[in-house]
């Protein structure tokens, strides 16, 4: 039997999971579906059993494979250099009604929730999350673990670079061909921001237009 795992029993690992499930809904191997979690909340959660990434290191089976539903991006990178190391392989988790257009190249790990779209001449890089109603437009490249909240709006000739957090209902203008807008590593785009220029490595940019983020003293 193969064991299926979505690492995360948190809210998204559990909107992650259903998607997983219509995947492998076809297979003619047997297969196992589980959660993996390290402090497990519940043995079972939403009809599936919930495992230590131990216990699941430990099952016997002859394929292993897992997705990373965290989204803290650094953790995120964290976990999947464990199950590089253990031998561990990935799988993109796809929505059936995402839509895909031309040239587009996705790197191994993502998860494309329902209503996500992917326009043209894209390229994605490892372990990206696209939430619920997103979309990327033409000529963008988006980097390693970049996590997109629901209905973030990234328009065309944009690049994001690894690590970058982009929040809720987000917008995020056009770049130029040769001149794209950049959003920095580690970057974190605010919910309902409005990016009209680049946004420096590691700032908090919010509002519209959005702006470096201050707090009050």
């Amino acid at each position: 039997m193969n064991i299926i795992a979505v690492y995360g029993a948190s809210g998204f690992g559990r909107e992650v999971m259903p998607l997983v499930r219509s995947q492998w809904v076809n297979q003619t191997e047997p297969h196992r579906l589980v959660f993996v979690d390290d402090d497990p909340p519940n043995q079972v959660l939403n009809g599936h059993d919930v495992m230590t990434y131990s216990d699941f290191l430990k099952f016997p089976t002859q394929s292993r494979q897992i997705t990373i539903a965290i989204a803290n991006s650094k953790v995120r990178e964290s976990l999947v250099d464990h199950c590089v190391q253990d031998g561990i392989s990935f799988f993109e988790v796809r929505a059936a009604n995402i839509v895909q257009m031309d040239n587009v190249q996705i790197a191994e790990g993502a998860i494309l929730s329902p209503f996500v779209t992917l326009t043209s001449n894209i390229k994605i890089g490892k372990h990206f999350h696209a939430n619920l109603y997103g979309y990327i437009a033409h000529d963008c490249t988006i980097g390693d673990y970049v996590t997109f909240a629901p209905g973030v709006k990234c328009n065309g000739n944009v690049v994001i670079e690894d690590h970058a957090y982009i929040g809720t209902g987000a917008i995020i203008k056009q770049g130029e061909p040769g001149r794209p807008l950049v959003i920095g590593r580690g970057a974190v785009v605010g919910m309902g921001a409005v990016v009209t220029k680049s946004v420096a490595a590691g700032e908090t940019v919010v509002g519209n237009p959005a702006r470096p983020f201050v707090k009050s003293t």
